[in-house]
């Protein structure tokens, strides 16, 4: 839905999501250019169509449209006046009849906490030039430590306030619990970033053991994502 940014668009994103549920419902105007196209899903079947945001305008067009809705706490922490908000605005729609929530979180666990900072060194340094403006891949631990103890080094505000769970299984799925309590739901997504897929991959069989989850699913998870 988003177009090239090489030229300037109109700010029309409600109407390109109304659009797009149109097209999931095949139920666009005969005269819409867009009315003819097959949705490349299976036949007889609907994805769920979610809003991701991370501010109060994207929660106010989940709840006018009737649409679930999930908040980016990972980009800006302290969503929960907001998450409420879609809640108590919520319409009732043809697929959703009452609201549903999902907070998005950024979570990294290890078998010790001290090897949980370790491995979240290195989204912290691409984060921390990213928000200066300059895009690296993420780096590996030991050029990530370096870079965060060099003394002369600048933490942009946005850093310090970006929300993180780091550390061993029970710590972090005590947070998260904690978290979603406050955001009033049931379902949580995990965002974890590492220098070797094997870190990123642990922490979530971590997490699945933690929360009763078979590692089994998790493994079938983490290679879609892959794919």
């Amino acid at each position: 839905m988003q177009r090239d940014r090489r030229q300037a668009a109109p700010d029309d994103f409600p109407s390109q999501l109304v659009e797009l549920s149109g097209y999931f419902d095949r139920t666009l105007p005969a005269d819409h250019p867009f009315a003819k196209l097959v949705p490349l899903y299976g036949s007889g079947e609907r994805p769920d169509l979610w809003l991701l945001g991370s501010s109060p305008q994207s929660a106010l067009w989940a709840a006018d449209l009737g649409l679930p809705y999930a908040f980016a706490d990972f980009i800006s922490p302290g969503g929960e006046a907001i998450m409420a908000n879609y809640r108590d605005r919520f319409i009732p729609s043809p697929h959703l009849s009452a609201p549903r929530g999902i907070v998005a979180l950024w979570a990294l666990c290890a078998d010790t906490d001290a090897e949980a900072q370790q491995l979240a060194a290195s989204s912290r340094m691409a984060f921390t030039l990213f928000q200066r403006g300059e895009l690296i891949p993420v780096p590996p631990i030991d050029r990530a430590l370096a870079f965060l103890a060099e003394p002369s080094r600048e933490v942009f505000p946005v850093v310090r306030r970006r929300r993180s769970i780091v550390g061993r299984a029970s710590t972090v799925a005590s947070e998260i619990r904690a978290v979603a309590a406050e955001y009033a739901v049931d379902e949580v997504m995990i965002v974890t970033i590492t220098y070797e897929h094997a870190a990123r991959r642990r922490s979530y069989e971590l997490l699945a053991q933690e929360f009763g989850a078979g590692s089994a699913a998790v493994a079938g998870d983490v290679s879609s994502a892959r794919r």
